[in-house]
């Protein structure tokens, strides 16, 4: 498979310079190398500049309410388990609205990969703050500093009991598809945060900021499988540099079935048949 076979004919119209572009090139990157025919694949959106994504790949897509792709792409998954399913969100998307919802699908494990798009502003609606800002920090769109704390999406995934825990950066393309190849095999729920500029309205956490910033976290010696509770909050919480890998990857038993022969749909539609 070739990643241009996972792109529809429509064109991306985001922003020139958004790291959209990259997530979505990163995400047929990885299903080529995986080899997982489009029909076979399946992307749940929320709304916001991340939820166009599912309109530009050549698979199925439903793009759904703010703050509910997860629920959808559960109940996609319990009832077509065959099926690759991508739940694509925006930070806003998941922790402001979607939050709740956040929560409760860690408690699920249902086998799935969930991608936040982190620009830490409302790109679709003039920049305002959204929840992964952090407090004082004033964005060319913010009249005033951000007087809310901030939420960190790995640290609340830790909490819930995610078993797959990934940091990726839209313009390290080669890294990212590798992450999302890793947690599109993980046997489970797997969130992979990615950290994106937004050209357009913030100009604090832009792409030389992270590339000034961030490193590979594993080049540095990490292992996501035996790391302790501790090391993971410290490497997430480092105040001057910003990791870039799989932080947490302890796979559990995953609530939806494994096989066809078990979906709940497969058994309804035999059960009507005619």
């Amino acid at each position: 498979m070739n990643p241009k076979d996972y792109l529809s004919e429509l064109k991306p119209d985001w922003c020139p310079g958004c790291g959209d572009f990259g997530i979505l090139n990163a995400i047929t990157r990885a299903l080529a190398t995986l080899g997982i025919p489009g029909d076979r694949v399946a992307a749940v959106s929320g709304i916001g500049c991340s939820a166009k994504t599912i309109h530009y790949l050549a698979a199925y897509g439903i793009h759904s309410l703010h703050g509910r792709p997860l629920p959808l792409a559960q109940g996609l998954k319990v009832a077509r388990p065959e099926l690759t399913v991508l739940a694509l969100a925006g930070d806003g998307d998941a922790l402001g609205i979607g939050a709740g919802h956040f929560v409760a699908a860690g408690r699920r494990n249902v086998d799935l990969t969930y991608l936040i798009f982190n620009n830490a502003v409302y790109g679709m609606t003039k920049g305002q703050a959204a929840p992964t800002l952090p407090r004082g920090a004033k964005t060319k769109a913010l009249a005033r500093p951000n007087p809310q704390g901030a939420l960190d999406p790995l640290m609340l995934a830790y909490s819930a009991g995610y078993p797959f825990i990934a940091r990726g950066f839209a313009f390290n393309l080669k890294q990212l598809a590798e992450l999302i190849r890793r947690g599109i095999e993980h046997p489970g729920l797997a969130l992979i945060e990615v950290r994106q500029p937004c050209p357009t309205y913030n100009d604090l956490f832009t792409a030389d900021y992270y590339k000034k910033h961030g490193y590979d976290l594993e080049a540095e010696g990490y292992d996501p499988r035996a790391a302790s509770p501790a090391a993971f909050f410290e490497r997430v919480m480092e105040p001057d540099r910003v990791a870039f890998g799989v932080f947490w990857d302890r796979p559990r038993p995953a609530l939806a079935p494994a096989t066809r022969e078990r979906a709940p749909l497969k058994a309804l539609i035999e059960a009507h048949a005619v």
